[in-house]
């Protein structure tokens, strides 16, 4: 089991920039693979960054590649999505998610098995 908190959201002007953080619970958070996913008001969730266990290998939705940049701390069981020239259709809630992973990076909600409860990013214009 693992439990995730994010932090970092908050309200910034466009072109501005936030770094969300994803703190994880236990001792194995090596052994996860990680994402960052986004829900913004009457849309579905939607995949936004994720990254392999160990780090090496990343993935970004177009609408961010660019902009936004996923890490992964295994020492200090944390997660990170850097975002820089914010625009106000990245305005959502956003959540990290883990898996216990083999090679690679996940992409697709269902593959996830843990949720965080998410964080608001409001980016205004």
């Amino acid at each position: 089991q693992v439990q995730l908190v994010e932090s970092g959201g908050g309200m910034v002007q466009a072109g501005g920039s936030l770094r969300l953080s994803c703190a994880a619970s236990g001792r194995t958070f090596s052994s996860y693979a990680m994402g960052w996913f986004r829900q913004a008001p009457g849309k579905e969730r939607e995949f936004v960054a994720a990254i392999s266990r160990s780090g090496g290998s990343t993935s970004y939705a177009v609408p961010v590649k660019g902009r936004f940049t996923i890490s992964k701390d295994n020492a200090k069981n944390t997660a990170y999505l850097q975002m820089n020239s914010l625009k106000p259709e990245d305005t959502a809630v956003y959540y990290c998610a883990a898996v216990v992973g083999s090679i690679g990076y996940y992409i697709q909600k269902s593959s996830y098995s843990y949720w965080g409860q998410g964080t608001q990013v409001t980016v205004s214009s």
